[in-house]
């Protein structure tokens, strides 16, 4: 972002005390994490991969953030991946979005919830189950009798 634009914003969040505080923290983050990401393709050395992922890693571990503390677990979880892709600019981002697509279409036919949804308590019926009181029991009994005779 243009620093023209960039100051206002920071400015801005300033001006909100701990929330913008947090939103700021979480925007540096980000950043710190877009700086390392841009070094794909750059055959970068190591000690230049090792500064921006001390970077990353210090920002969120010190924050308080517990939003950035799991982006940061996460990053170290997926490390042998991303320290890949910065080396060969290989990803698989086109097939983990193929996946993705065949996952939600596949949740949609089967009515099943979205993450972050809570589950249906009965997800094949349309309508309350119906309770069985005693005349309806003996209908039925007397049917299925009717029907073996």
């Amino acid at each position: 972002m243009h620093a023209r634009h960039l100051a206002p914003m920071v400015d801005d969040l300033h001006t909100l005390g701990r929330p913008g505080q947090d939103i700021l923290t979480a925007w540096n983050a980000n950043e710190d994490l877009l700086d390392l990401l841009a070094l794909a393709r750059t055959h970068p050395s190591r000690e230049n991969i090792a500064s921006l992922l001390h970077r990353s890693f210090h920002r969120c571990a010190h924050c308080g953030l517990p939003e950035l503390e799991r982006l940061a677990t996460t990053v170290e979880t997926w490390w042998p991946e991303i320290e890949a892709f910065l080396h060969t600019g290989i990803t698989n981002a086109g097939s983990e979005g193929t996946n993705r697509v065949i996952k939600t279409i596949a949740r949609d036919g089967l009515r099943l919830p979205q993450p972050g949804e809570p589950a249906p308590t009965h997800p094949l019926r349309h309508h309350p189950p119906q309770r069985r009181t005693p005349q309806a029991e003996s209908v039925r009994v007397r049917r299925l009798t009717d029907r073996e005779g």
